[in-house]
């Protein structure tokens, strides 16, 4: 059965390897930071993002998106790790919402791998904030647990790494908004070719293909360079 959690809750995790699915209705980053005992994340060799979605234990997504599925091993995380806080943020300069009081609330679930709910998590509450570390999963006498936080950043990203005590936080969040840009442009196709405006009985030339032989023209990637 499925621990439904309010903010501040914990509830234990009956194995190691988990996924976190997140739900967010519209597009998000989804990334995660490892932690000391006291959460402090030391280096940004301890942060998962888009731009660098694999550490020890744990794989996040590539890109912005409204769903999400985060692997993780917590066998395979390093002794030093007793934190692991699964962050959300909204993607910057681009047309989308701002701050996450002007979407719905977001639902996270841990689950296990065959797909069953371990706890679940809906972050309400939120207003102006950016970013948001939105659980945490913990070790406590050698267990580990997962823990409802919500806690949300006006300032994004930046201020969140920089609760954290993560030196170069500006930085950081400055090249994982910059990397999930990139994919978002990338992720946009060309415009299709404007079809001619008259047809072969009105004097257009036929198209070729290879060798000067009537017959169709291979179709080219958007991607390719023009």
């Amino acid at each position: 059965m499925t621990a439904e959690l309010t903010r501040g809750q914990n509830h234990p995790l009956p194995g190691a390897r988990l996924e976190i699915r997140i739900s967010a209705g519209t597009p998000v980053v989804a990334g995660a930071t490892l932690g000391d005992e006291n959460g402090t994340v030391h280096g940004v060799e301890g942060v998962a993002h888009p731009g660098a979605p694999t550490l020890p234990g744990l794989e996040v997504s590539r890109q912005a998106a409204a769903d999400h599925r985060l692997a993780v091993d917590l066998d395979a995380m390093p002794d030093t790790v007793h934190r692991v806080s699964v962050l959300l943020a909204l993607p910057a300069g681009g047309s989308g919402p701002a701050r996450f009081g002007a979407v719905a609330a977001p639902f996270v679930a841990v689950t296990g791998l065959d797909g069953d709910e371990v706890a679940s998590y809906t972050l309400t509450g939120l207003e102006a904030e950016s970013a948001v570390v939105a659980l945490e999963l913990y070790r406590r006498q050698g267990a580990w647990k997962v823990r409802a936080v919500g806690q949300g950043y006006a300032g994004g990203l930046a201020e969140l790494f920089t609760d954290q005590k993560l030196s170069g936080a500006h930085q950081l969040a400055a090249s994982i908004h910059e990397a999930v840009a990139s994919g978002l442009a990338r992720s946009i196709p060309a415009p299709p070719a404007t079809a001619p405006a008259h047809g072969p009985d009105h004097g257009t030339a036929p198209r070729t293909g290879p060798g000067g032989a009537a017959g169709p023209v291979p179709p080219t990637s958007p991607y390719d360079s023009q």
